[in-house]
């Protein structure tokens, strides 16, 4: 996927996984995509490691894997911030 692709991908996660798991984390709109984006890479990456499948285009499995990986991600910066 191109660049452009990646960030709304990451925001559009990044959504989702603060709807998910909802909390005071700082940052705002920008925050967010960062971790959506970080959050599909390692969603893609352990999927991948797994045999499940990867992050690869706008599709549902594709933003499941990336949801997951937002969560874990969201779920550890809230766990080193504090």
């Amino acid at each position: 996927m191109g660049i452009i692709s990646w960030v709304v991908l990451g925001l559009i996660v990044g959504i989702l996984a603060k709807w998910i798991m909802p909390g005071k984390d700082g940052g705002g709109f920008i925050m967010t995509t960062i971790l959506g984006v970080i959050g599909a890479l390692v969603g893609g990456f352990i999927s991948s490691r797994l045999g499940m499948g990867t992050v690869d285009g706008f599709n549902i499995g594709s933003l499941a894997i990336a949801i997951l990986g937002a969560l874990l991600v969201l779920f550890i910066y809230r766990k080193i911030k504090g």
